[in-house]
């Protein structure tokens, strides 16, 4: 082996550590939960125990690998105060801590209207702290004299870069990650930077992904037994990782990546950036693509709505097995249109805000609280293998509207990656949605630690992200086409419901 590449792959629940050689083959992969740590009534990332692990981890892969390189991927909307000593300043509050109405109401009469930032920005308007910009809001307010002591603001990629080679930086994907800190129409920091006075707290340069950060310092070389000469890259947004494969296999646009998991996020390359008037106000944003370019992106809590929904049908029944599709039941709920199972578990988090999380049976409402506790069960959950019918095209219109938000068009490809490759109800139904839109299931099942060994070895060899399309494989496993037209129905009619079903 001639190298090999770490990848710390950072997400909210699961933290891991994958080596991958010279070929982009994972050699082996470890993975950590961490808890919380509870700061004036906010759940923080312990970042000294998850710091301390990684250290670890390193360690021992450095024993049997020859490591060149470390490059760093994490989930969004997090960033790091850092102060004088290099350490965190302010506690690292979790991006889910909901700070209330009044908090949301004072800061956008303080930085500008949501569909104002929104069209400016790229990033539209979340509850909790899912906008960083918030969060620094946040921080400024709840811990001012701790802020008062910060010199650097660092995205949560470049923190930990910046921990193990003592080196400020920052990358477009990230910075174009629903921050409202980037206005995309003067490509410069955006006036809701320049009315939280951080501008020269914020690093100076955007670097690209693959782009060299620094090599790790004497001290980390010390701890792990890694070479000084150990490059570690700049880090990249998750979801911009999973794009780079198939950027590499098709060219930077002409598909959507449907990437499945706890939010299911879809992401289409697109020449432009700009927003159609009716999409203002809608959880429909602009990532930047590692190459800078505009992303139209949707994004729904599809895997939550999934598992919290099956588990109360779960302990309803007393069964933990997944039913196959079945399809003559799928085209009858289909061709009744009288059941519905409708979002949001969480509230302002995906396609329709203001929604409410209920089963809509024969025009009566169950509200999700009165399922859970059992106060009224609607009579679609009396069977379990309908009541997951009824979830599952539910996913399907939440996915049909997300998709519809990003701009897709006929005869545009669609790829599904994550946990919903294994749904074939889902897949085939959402084929069937969509009879012109070729729907391919992809083989790539971490493909966020990939596309971040993929910079490392861009890193390591000066190579284009293109050059390296000869160096991997990808399955693309088409689905194929089965005829459900019971299915455009449905959807109007699921569609109608949630008009009734609003604040």
């Amino acid at each position: 082996m001639e190298y090999a590449i770490a990848v710390i792959d950072i997400g909210m629940t699961n933290k891991k550590v994958a080596i991958y050689d010279e070929q982009l083959h994972q050699l082996e992969a470890h993975y950590r939960t961490f808890d919380p740590v509870p700061v004036n009534n906010c759940q923080t990332h312990d970042l000294a125990a998850i710091e301390d692990w990684f250290i670890t981890e390193l360690q021992h892969a450095a024993a049997k690998y020859p490591i060149r390189a470390i490059a760093i991927t994490t989930h969004g909307a997090t960033f790091v105060c850092v102060g004088p000593d290099g350490k965190p300043s302010v506690p690292c509050v979790y991006y889910t801590h909901e700070p209330g109405e009044a908090f949301h109401q004072e800061f956008y009469a303080r930085f500008g209207m949501p569909e104002e930032l929104q069209a400016k920005t790229g990033t539209p308007y979340f509850k909790a702290l899912i906008n960083p910009a918030k969060g620094i809001f946040f921080a400024q307010k709840q811990f001012p004299e701790a802020f008062q002591n910060t010199v650097y603001i660092l995205n949560y990629p470049q923190y930990w870069g910046y921990r193990f080679t003592g080196v400020v930086g920052a990358e477009n994907t990230y910075v174009g990650c629903h921050t409202y800190l980037w206005d995309w129409t003067k490509a410069a920091w955006s006036s809701v930077a320049q009315g939280l006075g951080i501008t020269s707290l914020l690093p100076r340069e955007l670097k690209h992904s693959w782009d060299i950060l620094g090599t790790i310092t004497p001290e980390i070389a010390r701890k792990t037994g890694l070479s000084t000469k150990t490059i570690v890259t700049m880090g990249i947004h998750d979801s911009n990782a999973s794009l780079l494969p198939h950027f590499a296999k098709k060219g930077r646009q002409g598909f959507v990546l449907n990437s499945t998991g706890t939010w299911c996020v879809i992401m289409n390359p697109v020449t432009s950036y700009g927003f159609n008037e009716e999409e203002l106000g809608k959880v429909v944003f602009f990532n930047q693509s590692a190459f800078g370019t505009p992303v139209k992106t949707a994004i729904f809590l599809g895997g939550y709505e999934f598992e919290t929904w099956l588990k109360v049908l779960q302990e309803l029944h007393q069964r933990q097995d997944i039913p196959p599709y079945r399809q003559k039941l799928y085209q009858t709920l289909l061709a009744r249109k009288d059941t519905f199972l409708l979002p949001e578990l969480t509230a302002g988090s995906g396609q329709f805000p203001g929604s409410h999380p209920r089963v809509i049976e024969k025009g009566k409402a169950y509200h999700y609280g009165d399922i859970l506790t059992g106060t009224a069960i609607p009579p679609c959950f009396s069977d379990y293998e309908r009541g997951i019918a009824v979830l599952r095209i539910s996913l399907v219109m939440q996915t049909l509207t997300a998709l519809d938000r990003t701009g897709m068009y006929k005869g545009q490809e669609i790829f599904t990656e994550g946990g919903f490759r294994k749904n074939e109800a889902y897949n085939v139904m959402l084929s069937a949605a969509l009879p012109e839109n070729p729907l391919a299931l992809t083989d790539i099942a971490e493909a966020t630690a990939f596309g971040a060994a993929m910079t490392a070895k861009m890193a390591l060899t000066d190579k284009s992200l293109e050059a390296l399309k000869d160096d991997f494989t990808v399955q693309y496993q088409e689905v194929p086409k089965t005829a459900l037209p019971e299915l455009a129905d449905y959807r109007q009619a699921w569609i109608h419901q949630i008009e009734g079903n609003k604040d």
